[in-house]
């Protein structure tokens, strides 16, 4: 339960007393609207949300997760939006919180300069050219504690490092790296993940009824229900990029989008790969009904200026009718939105290419349609790094209307990589990109 939430009953009453709500609210900026020639798409206005120190936000939704901020402010909250219901209204959700890389004797290091910070759902409302924070809802164990974004599995996940990449941190089998977020009908939540990759269920209130892992996944000392739910073949998936994109198709069934290429056979082939895939949940039998294999364009079509493969990735996909999606193919400068249709003839669920010993693996074919893989059919809608005034490293994409996205980024809470992230008093070196929800208008309905 939220003390954001004007009138509604908190256990934390700390908060109303000691918070005041104005510290919550987002500064005000000038709205924009940027000009284009007619038949192009548009922005049409932008917010920020303002300096929110993340200490007074994580202490007022669970006293005490966090001790020292380090300067850091609420950020993040890009990773994903869906509307609310109410114009200008979205609900958010942050990842596993302020984290980056410090190299040590030439390895790279995963830092938590937070470590108490818990993943939140963040309900907001865009008003002229401020986000202003709504609701927040943290995401809690069965017995009510904190999640973490903390790393789950040693020898799997990323080993956890303090800011300075000097302590070891403890792996935290609760810990998530959530992204994508939809709200289903009966106002629970549905979320995904990129450590396990996992798909959870949680409660209106934010605790966990369920985590769909993948089949031999073997998570154990998890303070909620795991369920081995999902294809044996997602755990190739590569470190950092498991599911990014979540949908919620009419009727109820989800579809889940891995970030980037599986790491199959290895690393080197995920690097390379165009191939990605995406699963179809259905929520009333609680089981993956569908997959099908998404192709990228190359990277030099989504980013001219880019020629690393592995830079591309699927971070938002969005319901936009019975069995069609919006599908966003980014770098962190620039991202296309492209429509697919998901036909029962492009399954292949259950296929050889779920079989991790298949030799070329899915991922390794140069062409998946000469080898009989129906790759997913799809239609360019729109080239954001194209449209002037929308920024970089775009995560999460709404539709608004017919012809209407929001868009949000994710600014890394103010985070770069490498010891300059901080000053010698360990306080952050803020890299002033701020967190913009972007109004696009196109110049046809999807």
């Amino acid at each position: 339960m939220s003390p954001y939430a004007a009138g509604r009953r908190s256990v934390h009453r700390s908060v109303a007393a000691g918070v005041p709500l104005a510290l919550l609210a987002a500064l005000a900026v000038t709205g924009t609207a940027v000009g284009a020639p007619s038949g192009e798409a548009r922005v049409t206005g932008s917010a920020t949300l303002g300096d929110i120190p993340l200490g007074t936000f994580s202490n007022a939704l669970l006293p005490g997760t966090v001790g020292d901020d380090r300067g850091v402010d609420l950020g993040g909250i890009g990773s994903d939006i869906y509307p609310a219901g109410r114009k200008g209204e979205f609900w958010t959700v942050t990842d596993r919180g302020p984290n980056g890389q410090i190299k040590v004797a030439g390895a790279k290091r995963r830092t938590f300069p937070v470590s108490g910070f818990d993943p939140a759902i963040v309900k907001i409302r865009v008003s002229g050219g401020t986000v202003k924070v709504l609701d927040a809802i943290p995401i809690t164990t069965s017995s009510g504690k904190p999640v973490t974004g903390l790393s789950n599995q040693k020898g799997r996940d990323e080993a956890p490092y303090s800011y300075d990449a000097k302590t070891p941190l403890s792996y935290n089998p609760n810990g998530l790296d959530t992204e994508g977020i939809v709200r289903a009908e009966d106002g629970s939540f549905w979320l995904v993940d990129e450590y396990g990759p996992s798909l959870i269920h949680v409660s209106a209130r934010g605790k966990i009824l369920t985590r769909y892992v993948p089949k031999g996944l073997s998570l154990t000392g998890a303070d909620y229900r795991v369920v081995e739910a999902l294809p044996a073949v997602l755990l190739h998936r590569k470190i950092n990029r498991g599911f990014e994109g979540l949908a919620q198709l009419p009727g109820g069934d989800l579809v889940m989008a891995v970030q980037s290429p599986l790491s199959l056979p290895d690393t080197d082939a995920g690097e390379a790969s165009l191939t990605t895939r995406m699963l179809r949940f259905s929520t009333k039998k609680r089981a993956v009904t569908a997959e099908y294999a998404y192709r990228f364009d190359p990277v030099n079509v989504v980013d001219p200026s880019e020629d690393d493969t592995s830079e591309l990735k699927i971070s938002s996909v969005v319901a936009v009718g019975r069995d069609r999606l919006l599908v966003e193919e980014r770098t962190d400068k620039a991202a296309r939105l492209q429509v697919v249709k998901l036909t029962r003839g492009a399954d292949i669920l259950g296929d050889k290419w779920d079989d991790d010993t298949t030799s070329p693996s899915l991922e390794q074919l140069d062409d998946p349609a000469a080898s009989g893989v129906p790759v997913l059919r799809k239609r360019l809608v729109v080239d954001l790094g194209a449209v002037k005034g929308v920024p970089g490293k775009i995560e999460g994409v709404a539709r608004v209307d017919h012809d209407t996205l929001a868009l949000i980024n994710d600014n890394d809470f103010g985070m770069t990589d490498g010891p300059e992230a901080f000053d010698a008093r360990g306080r952050l070196v803020d890299s002033g990109i701020e967190t913009t929800v972007t109004y696009v208008r196109l110049p046809r309905g999807i």
